[in-house]
C-alpha cells in the first residue's frame, strides 16, 4: 500500500492534464498512488494518458457528476492513508509532496496540512492579496470570509475525510470551502510556508467563472454549520456574523437584478434562522435551509440527489 493517494479530477482537460500528472509522479518523495478520475470527457484526454496507463489508476465516468463526485470517487477507490487532490490545470514542484509527509512525521497530532502557492495568471506571476495569505493552525473564523485551503495544496488524513464527510456534491462550486470549514471546525489546518504548487488562473473553463453570485453557495454552508449541533457560542456567533454579511451582499446583487423575491428571502434569512434556532423550532430551521437548498438546486437545474 502506498503512503499517498494522489487524486486528480479532470474534465476536457487533455492539453493541461498530462503536466499535472507528470508534477505528480516526478515527485522526490515517491511512497504514492495516482489516480486521475476522468468525469467524462469528450477531447483527446485518454489519449494523452495513454502512456501514463501503466504508472497512474484511470478511472472513466460515463456521464459529468462534477468535480465533488469525481474527488469523492478518487477517495473511494484510494487506499493510503494520506491524501492528497491535484486540480488538473495546476502542478506541483518536485518537494510538495516530501515536505508535508515530513510535516506529518514531525507533527503526529495534524490532520491536514497545506502549502503556500504560486499563481500564475494568463502565463504571468502574480501575488496574492493580503487576504488571500494562508494563516496555520486554528483556521476557522478566517475562512469564513473566504476559502484559505486550496485542494491542490492540502494534504490530509484519511480518517478526517471519512469522520467529516467528503465534498458535498450538491455544490456546484465552492465545495472546498464547505469542507474546510468542516474540517477547520474541529482541527487545526497547518501551513508549510513554502510555495510548493503552482495554481493557474485564467482559464476560460474554471467553475470559478460559471456562476454569479457566488456567495450563495457559500450562504448554504454556514447554513449547513449552524445546523450542527457541536459549535461553540462563540463560533455559532462567528458564524451568523459572517451569514448576515453574505446575505447583504447577495440580497443587494438581486435587487440590482430584478430578482425580488430572490432578493427578501436571502435579506430575511440570517433574522428568521436565529429566531428559529434561538426558539429550538429546529424544524423551522431545517425548511429555511431546504428551500434555499431547493431555490439553488431550481436556478442550476441541478439533478436530486
Amino acid at each position: 500500500m502506498a503512503l499517498v493517494s494522489v487524486i486528480i479530477p479532470t474534465y476536457n482537460r487533455a492539453e493541461v492534464v498530462v503536466r499535472a500528472v507528470n508534477s505528480a509522479l516526478t515527485q522526490t518523495f515517491q511512497d504514492v498512488e495516482v489516480i486521475v478520475i476522468d468525469d467524462g470527457s469528450s477531447d483527446q484526454t485518454l489519449e494523452v494518458l495513454g502512456p501514463y496507463l501503466g504508472r497512474i489508476k484511470y478511472i472513466r465516468n460515463n456521464e459529468r457528476q462534477g468535480v465533488s463526485a469525481g474527488r469523492n470517487r478518487g477517495i473511494r477507490e484510494s487506499s493510503a492513508p494520506l491524501v492528497a487532490f491535484l486540480d488538473s490545470d495546476d502542478y506541483w514542484l518536485p518537494e510538495k509532496l516530501e515536505a508535508q509527509i515530513m510535516f506529518f512525521r514531525e507533527n503526529r497530532e495534524a490532520v491536514a496540512c497545506q502549502t503556500n502557492e504560486i499563481w500564475i495568471r494568463e502565463g504571468k506571476r502574480v501575488n496574492p492579496k493580503k487576504k488571500h495569505q494562508k494563516p496555520s493552525g486554528d483556521i476557522f473564523l478566517p475562512s469564513l470570509r473566504l476559502c484559505l485551503v486550496s485542494p491542490s495544496a492540502v494534504m490530509l488524513r484519511r480518517e478526517v475525510l471519512e469522520e467529516v464527510g467528503g465534498f458535498d456534491e450538491t455544490f456546484p462550486v465552492c465545495e472546498d470551502y464547505d469542507l474546510w470549514l468542516r474540517i477547520s471546525l474541529k482541527y487545526p489546518i497547518y501551513l508549510i510556508s513554502a510555495p510548493l504548487v503552482v495554481k493557474v488562473g485564467g482559464r476560460l473553463d474554471q467553475l470559478s467563472r460559471a456562476f454569479w453570485g457566488m456567495d450563495r453557495f457559500r450562504i448554504r454552508s454556514l447554513i449547513k454549520l449552524l445546523l450542527m449541533e457541536d459549535l461553540t457560542r462563540a463560533q455559532q456567533e462567528a458564524v451568523f456574523f459572517e451569514l448576515k454579511r453574505k446575505c447583504t451582499i447577495y440580497a443587494t446583487g438581486c435587487y440590482k437584478r430584478g430578482k425580488k423575491a430572490e432578493a427578501d428571502l436571502y435579506a430575511s434569512l440570517p433574522r428568521a434562522l436565529a429566531e428559529a434556532l434561538t426558539e429550538k423550532r429546529r424544524d423551522e430551521a431545517l425548511k429555511l435551509s431546504c428551500k434555499i437548498n431547493m431555490l439553488q438546486r431550481l436556478q442550476l437545474n441541478f439533478p436530486p440527489q
